[in-house]
């Protein structure tokens, strides 16, 4: 899968799959095959942090 290059998308896919199972967004980003570095980046772009107490990306 793709990284989708949308920020409310790419928020929704990553908070739906942390929330379905994946313990945190590195071990997302190594099942998927995405970078890790480029999803914080897109998501900081987007406005957003990862909140590690709510295993979530939050807009700031």
């Amino acid at each position: 899968m793709d990284m989708p290059r949308d920020g409310a998308m790419l928020l929704s896919v990553v908070n739906m799959k942390l929330r379905d199972g994946a313990p945190s967004p590195e071990e997302l980003c190594e099942e998927l095959g995405w970078d890790g570095e480029e999803l914080y980046e897109r998501l900081a772009a987007f406005g957003c942090v990862y909140d590690k107490e709510q295993n979530r990306f939050c807009r700031i």
